[in-house]
């Protein structure tokens, strides 16, 4: 009898541990939106972190949000889980006979314990492809819920904004001008996806809205297409296009076709907004004949909207914008970075759509406040100046980030970054580049990963950066205890990216 009582324990005690042991493989699922794809691609790219028992998971950024769909799904795991065990103890009760069998069998049952612990990111990836339909149609009760929502505030004008880099700050930008003259809505932080939108419509958006203003995010062709069908947009803005979630979308073309997605949704009366200054999004814009307008730096004879006389101080940017038919107004922005200015002049064109007039919006732009974690200056009081940008990373960014720490002169310039990543084929040659490009603005690098940050100590090296000025590290912690021995009162440290636990090397 004492036997089968420890056998049932054993089970109870492997069942608990196999479900502190399954959150850590939903967490990893979450961060990928769920997607069994993309975690399957996780788990062949992290075979150590996802299949050793006792890996360690590192510093933890974004932990486990226990959702309802996250509470579903983990009841399927530990319903696998329970099964698989049950099954297990009934065997080893049919069987067992002899002492001498009951302990072959004893180490037999554990050995499968271990078994089904360390197998646990396939329990996890089955669990979530089980439950796929299920999800689907929650899921489709709630897209249909905000759609319906959204056809019944006729009056609801809705700005569709789109784009490789740069949506995020354009859409807070664009809600601040709109809202100096409408009651103006936008999405959260970055809600981007039909489940986050429809979320913010359901329980948000109110009758006396009278504009929503809609970051959209794509992974995959049609993304753009099934967001728009959400909300009907009436004006799109295109702010970029370029190398970022190639490992979804593959090549520039793909990528191209589904950000146009969003002009293409918009009614005949509508209005496209395009970043003439990206040579991909020009492309496009050339091609549209619905009613268009453009801005930018450069091609100014073609543009609605540009902006000139930019002159970039430590805490803020001046600059004039003008007008097609030569109105102008100078402006000054508490934003950093000459893209920035672009993003602000994506934001003056909705305004201009709106109907509000250039010296409108010119009042309200040095009102604007810097978005978290994107180039915005930190002073914690000890000297020492930090420029986070910390949210994301890519090429025209982190161009833009080097460029404002170069404004600074008074010490060390000091960069923290672990590189740019989901940039397909080009991932290597962007880093060496960044590498090389640090190398002309930073007198010291901490780098955050050794093995992605490679090719940027390559770049840093090959421009003759000195060795003892190269730091690598393995976390964002060690990073800190680095910074705390070499920065004084009067350096600046640049973060530059933040890349989510998904990519941890620890």
């Amino acid at each position: 009898m004492f036997s089968y009582i420890l056998i049932v324990l054993i089970s109870i005690i492997s069942l608990w541990t196999l479900g502190y042991h399954s959150k850590k493989s939903l967490h990893i699922l979450q961060l990928e939106g769920y997607k069994s794809n993309q975690y399957k691609q996780w788990i062949s790219d992290n075979k150590s972190r996802a299949f050793n028992p006792v890996a360690k998971s590192g510093e933890i950024k974004k932990p486990l949000v226990m959702t309802d769909r996250a509470k579903r799904l983990f009841s399927m795991i530990m319903g696998i889980n329970g099964l698989l065990m049950a099954a297990f103890l009934t065997v080893f009760i049919l069987i067992t006979g002899s002492p001498i069998l009951y302990g072959v069998l004893l180490v037999f049952f554990v050995a499968c314990i271990g078994i089904l612990y360390i197998v646990q990111p396939y329990i996890t990836m089955i669990a979530n492809i089980l439950m796929e339909p299920v999800e689907k149609n929650i899921n489709n009760g709630f897209y249909r819920s905000a759609q319906k929502k959204v056809q019944q505030y006729e009056d609801l004008i809705v700005v569709g904004i789109t784009g490789s880099f740069g949506k995020t700050s354009t859409k807070f930008i664009s809600n601040a001008i709109a809202g100096g003259a409408f009651n103006s809505r936008t999405t959260p932080s970055s809600y981007n996806t039909p489940m986050g939108i429809s979320k913010v419509i359901n329980n948000e958006v109110l009758p006396e809205d009278e504009v929503f203003i809609v970051e959209m995010g794509a992974r995959n062709p049609g993304d753009i297409k099934e967001l728009c069908q959400l909300v009907h947009p009436s004006i799109g803005v295109l702010t970029s296009i370029g190398p970022t979630h190639l490992e979804t979308f593959k090549n520039i073309e793909t990528i191209m076709k589904t950000k146009y997605e969003l002009i293409e949704s918009l009614p005949v009366d509508g209005v496209g907004i395009f970043n003439y200054d990206n040579e991909y999004v020009k492309k496009l814009a050339d091609k549209t004949a619905k009613k268009k307008m453009l801005y930018g730096l450069n091609y100014s004879e073609k543009l609605d909207l540009y902006a000139d006389d930019i002159e970039v101080y430590e805490l803020g940017t001046s600059f004039t914008i003008y007008e097609k038919n030569g109105n102008s107004v100078k402006c000054t922005t508490k934003l950093l970075g000459k893209h920035n200015i672009s993003n602000i002049l994506a934001g003056a064109c909705v305004g201009k759509a709106l109907g509000m007039s250039l010296e409108q919006i010119a009042n309200i732009i040095p009102s604007i406040e810097p978005i978290e974690h994107r180039l915005n200056i930190i002073n914690p009081g000890t000297g020492i100046i930090i420029i986070d940008d910390a949210f994301n990373s890519n090429p025209v960014g982190a161009k833009a980030a080097l460029e404002t720490l170069g404004q600074f002169n008074s010490g060390k310039r000091i960069i923290v970054t672990p590189g740019m990543v989901e940039l397909g084929e080009d991932e290597y040659k962007e880093n060496y580049i960044f590498g090389q490009e640090i190398s002309k603005v930073c007198d010291v690098a901490i780098l955050v990963g050794e093995k992605r940050t490679q090719p940027i100590r390559e770049g840093l090296l090959k421009m003759g950066f000195p060795e003892k000025s190269l730091i690598v590290v393995n976390s964002l912690n060690e990073a800190s205890d680095k910074i705390a021995e070499l920065a004084v009162p009067g350096d600046v440290i640049l973060f530059e990216n933040d890349l989510p636990d998904t990519y941890s090397e620890v």
